[in-house]
């Protein structure tokens, strides 16, 4: 297994300003903790567009839809547009409405936040469940009556997780075997200003045990996100490189779609996971400690 290559110095940064003209981020332990911008990012990002570079962000955060999660670009002051941002809630809308085509008179029910909703709803799907506050109240079977029209379950991060929810969406999914069951991402964690926090994959694992069925899953590493960018976004991929935080999303992501990796460390994964008797069977092209370090190649 080829060890990936360490980048130090300022003419490795250099060379990888020249080599690839397309770069797409993750979000999340790459450009930012939480709320808070990792230093150096702005600059980075400044560096490459002045360059001519394409910029792409690729993020599995499923609570915030487009055009809000680039209202968190605009607070922390990071340059960013609209059609420059994919995010798996708008990669679960666009799955539900031009793969799986659900018919027009199908509904979605919702485990999420307002962002998927949103996404939905720009597709022109009809949804329930997410953020009505019925389903936070506790759950009573004998009352509940499943509407008849519901053809799919989308499940992403929802820090408002309800056992009526969970009930509600088990009852549709194991009742219907038509009813298709969707996961925006299957991340385990993620980080945030004070720490990992469980993601959107703890989130829908309680269902995927109850059903012993698995989703299809429209985040990173999945191909349908993917998709997603190249319907938007032309590029080649010898000359796209991938920057993420974690081996089993991004990396595994880019790595699944022909580009360059490079990997950072200020977010999920750790070095033990690249070097030693445990690493990871996942290797990026490239590790760096930081985005920040790429100031050298200006």
């Amino acid at each position: 297994m080829t060890a990936p290559a360490r980048l130090s110095i300022a003419s490795e940064y250099a060379a990888l300003l020249v080599q690839f003209d397309t770069w797409m981020f993750d979000c999340d332990g790459v450009l930012w903790h939480g709320d808070r911008l990792i230093p150096g990012v702005i600059e980075v990002l400044a560096l490459l567009r002045k360059n001519d570079k394409k910029v792409v962000f690729v993020t599995n955060n499923a609570t915030k839809s487009r055009r809000s999660y680039k209202g968190k670009f605009d607070a922390l002051g990071v340059e960013a547009h609209v059609d420059e941002i994919f995010g798996s809630a708008y990669a679960a809308a666009v799955y539900l409405s031009s793969v799986a085509q659900l018919p027009k008179d199908k509904k979605v029910y919702v485990i999420g936040q307002a962002g998927l909703e949103e996404e939905l709803h720009e597709e022109g799907i009809a949804f329930l469940g997410g953020t009505d506050p019925a389903d936070a109240l506790p759950f009573d079977a004998a009352s509940f009556t499943p509407d008849p029209n519901v053809g799919a379950v989308v499940c992403g991060l929802d820090t408002a997780i309800s056992y009526a929810k969970y009930s509600k969406a088990f009852t549709y999914l194991s009742t219907n075997p038509d009813c298709l069951f969707v996961a925006t991402n299957e991340d385990s964690t993620y980080p945030s200003a004070h720490g990992l926090l469980p993601g959107a994959g703890a989130i829908s694992a309680p269902l995927r045990y109850a059903l012993g069925r698995d989703p299809v899953c429209t985040g990173k590493p999945a191909k349908v996100m993917l998709d997603c960018v190249k319907a938007k976004v032309n590029y080649d991929p010898k000359r796209t490189i991938m920057v993420g935080d974690r081996l089993n999303t991004d990396i595994l992501f880019g790595k699944a779609g022909g580009l360059a990796t490079l990997l950072v460390l200020t977010g999920i994964t750790q070095e033990a996971e690249i070097n030693g008797p445990g690493a990871s069977h996942i290797v990026p092209d490239y590790v760096t400690q930081s985005l920040a370090d790429l100031r050298a190649a200006a």
